[in-house]
């Protein structure tokens, strides 16, 4: 399974990690990514991120902590 994340800082403007024809594609605001206490599982379940993809592979993704930690690598990128 491949995943592309991506960190919205503004319209047209994204960081994105992973390749453009990934399986699932995980979505955050820049603003939710960077708070100190960012948890990927958690924000999801609010619908602050937003995944595209299969939903047995999202979820496999969100558990295994590997969202959360590219996201927030990502939100921290000047």
């Amino acid at each position: 399974m491949t995943t592309q994340y991506r960190v919205v800082v503004a319209k047209k403007d994204e960081r994105i990690d992973g390749p453009d024809d990934a399986e699932v594609v995980l979505s955050v605001p820049v603003s939710v990514a960077a708070e100190t206490d960012f948890d990927a599982t958690v924000e999801f379940m609010r619908g602050r991120l937003k995944a595209v993809g299969r939903t047995g592979s999202v979820l496999a993704e969100l558990k295994s902590g590997e969202a959360t930690s590219r996201l927030s690598r990502l939100a921290s990128q000047p």
